[in-house]
């Protein structure tokens, strides 16, 4: 019989070791999916892995994709050390989208090519619209005790109901053709590609700016030392005088504030419009995102770039190898659960428990 034993005190390299064993695991698993599919295993992984960065255009698609994964992944991660769980980082995203655009459009008549001042405006109402939406289920957290996994969830569901009520009325394009959507924003609201040949904007430095800001943070500040032991260790943080109510706020707000970022970057990028749905998951794939990555900065960017590579390679497949479009969600959930199978045996070990056999009545 076997049981599992905590360890005392689990291996660093063993917790940065885990995801890539995982990812061998899901490869691994990938591969018999594809020879039950009728398909030759590397060459179906050559077309998943390798065919969507095959171009410049692949590659700008490629870092597009990991660009809003990235940034909610960071605001989640940096709440989820302190034990906030915010799972509703897709509506902050629409908010900060629905903001960003609503400015875009009613300044639409007074944007000229010249005009500097549009797109800050612009980041900065996306920012906000995210806080906003993240205030809320920190508002009943601190003052009513409320969940904000629930709270902020069912909000995530609200944000797409408000975004097509716009769409489809007030600011639904006149000259649309009866299209849910709004007007297509002024060249001088979008954020221009990184590239030519590709979509990839300046949203994606900012990214790898910001992860280099929060690891700074957590690593060498007073602020992020005190919301790593809110979560860590919630009764010494108590007894140190450490506010509870102050890490809920911060790793709310700093979630909203990244998501919102995020939804302005994409509508004012690859979108240059808002639609009845300007996000296709991003902020519940960033929940996995910042899992994969260890709640760690430099971790979250390489999970967010891996996250993006599995979408394209399942868009590759269904295309080149007839495979069904749920392939990539396939990849992504066998991921999670080899991760956390893994992380199962970082910080436990498996104990063989030898029984005593019955003592023999006369």
């Amino acid at each position: 019989m076997f049981t599992l034993e905590a360890r005392t005190l689990p291996s660093v390299r063993a917790m940065w070791l885990a995801p890539l064993a995982a990812l061998l695991l899901t490869l691994l698993g990938g591969s018999v999916l594809f020879a039950a599919f009728g398909h030759a295993p590397l060459q179906a992984l050559s077309v998943y892995f390798l065919q969507p960065l095959a171009s410049v255009y692949g590659i700008g698609e490629w870092l597009l994709k990991a660009t809003p994964l990235a940034l909610c992944g960071l605001g989640l991660a940096l709440g989820f050390r302190a034990k906030v769980w915010n799972i509703g980082a897709d509506g902050q995203f629409t908010l900060g989208a629905i903001c960003a655009g609503g400015l875009a459009i009613a300044c639409d008549g007074f944007i000229d090519a010249e005009s500097l001042w549009i797109a800050p405006a612009m980041a900065l109402a996306g920012i906000a619209g995210g806080m906003m939406w993240a205030a809320l289920p920190a508002w009943l957290r601190t003052r009513y005790g409320s969940s904000e996994i629930l709270s902020s969830l069912m909000l995530a569901y609200v944000a797409p109901l408000l975004l097509g009520w716009l769409v489809n009325g007030p600011w639904r394009d006149p000259a649309g053709f009866n299209f849910p959507q709004s007007i297509q924003f002024a060249d001088a609201a979008l954020l221009a590609p990184l590239h030519e040949g590709a979509r990839v904007t300046l949203a994606f430095p900012v990214a790898l700016i910001l992860a280099g800001l929060l690891c700074f943070v957590q690593r060498y500040t007073y602020a992020g030392f005190r919301l790593q032991v809110s979560g860590e260790a919630p009764l010494a943080a108590r007894h140190a005088g450490y506010s509870q109510r102050a890490a809920v706020w911060i790793a709310m707000l700093t979630g909203g504030a990244c998501a919102g970022f995020a939804g302005y970057a994409e509508v004012a990028g690859p979108l240059g419009q808002l639609q009845p749905s300007v996000s296709p998951g991003y902020g519940f794939t960033a929940i996995i995102v910042a899992f994969v990555g260890r709640l760690d900065p430099r971790g979250v960017v390489l999970a967010a770039l891996l996250l993006s590579l599995l979408a394209l390679g399942g868009e590759a497949a269904q295309m080149t190898l007839d495979l069904p479009a749920a392939i990539s969600g396939v990849f992504q959930g066998g991921l999670l659960c080899a991760l956390l199978a893994c992380d199962t045996f970082v910080h436990y070990r498996l104990r063989r428990v030898y029984r005593k056999p019955a003592a023999r009545t006369s």
